[in-house]
């Protein structure tokens, strides 16, 4: 017996795989390949790999780094993988988190899988933004969309009306639309309609009040554009 091999085998340890994920994969939207994708993800994880690279991660699959990129920028698109901030002694670094992939495997233990049209809302609201963008999000800006959805609960509907109010203003970047939402949000507004009847309500303001209007600038200028006309 080759003991020095043996207990390489014992230093590497065990990585624990909940039960839940491979049962459930199919059931919340995943296929094999990236299931297992985020199963070597979740080994490095366990291991103090808070980042690995694309080559770290395609070395223990079938496809090269290129597919290994695309596939887990598409995961982070569709909600299953986040990248998140760490403050380890006033150095900042990023780490991937599977929290999502945990919360949607537990919603779906307990019967409270999304609904398709859902989904499909949200998957719709990537390629419009990569579409307006003109370029593959990054990986921060699918988290911020993420973030959007999630975190603040706004509806796919709103966050692309907040698109398109950036599109007409000439403002297209992800700062604004957070501002447009942020407004949207501190004053209740969650459809089209009542976003339409705040922009002519705070236009109406800016018409009467424009030396005022000036002083203020947390509140996006709302363009006269009728996007609200034109849903997609």
């Amino acid at each position: 017996m080759d003991m020095k091999f043996m207990l390489q085998l014992v230093e590497k340890g065990s990585v624990t795989v909940p039960s839940l994920l491979i049962e459930h994969f199919h059931d919340i939207g995943l296929n094999e390949q990236e299931c297992m994708l985020l199963i070597q993800l979740h080994s490095f994880l366990n291991k103090g790999d808070n980042f690995p690279t694309f080559d770290d991660l395609a070395s223990r699959m079938t496809f090269d780094e290129t597919a290994c990129a695309d596939l887990l920028r598409h995961l982070i698109q569709r909600g299953f993988l986040s990248i998140v901030q760490k403050n380890d002694e006033q150095i900042y670094s990023e780490a991937y988190s599977l929290q999502p992939l945990w919360e949607k495997l537990l919603r779906c233990a307990y019967g409270k899988i999304i609904d398709a049209p859902s989904k499909h809302n949200e998957d719709t609201v990537y390629t419009l933004f990569e579409t307006e963008f003109g370029r593959p999000l990054s990986p921060i800006e699918c988290e911020t969309l993420a973030m959007w959805m999630d975190q603040d609960r706004h509806s796919p509907m709103l966050i692309k009306g907040a698109l398109r109010e950036a599109v007409v203003s000439g403002k297209l970047n992800f700062r604004y639309i957070d501002r447009i939402l942020f407004d949207w949000k501190k004053n209740g507004i969650k459809t089209l309609d009542q976003a339409k009847a705040h922009g002519e309500k705070i236009r109406g303001h800016q018409q009467r009040s424009s030396s005022a209007a000036r002083e203020v600038n947390d509140v996006p200028k709302m363009p006269s554009y009728n996007w609200l006309g034109k849903r997609g």
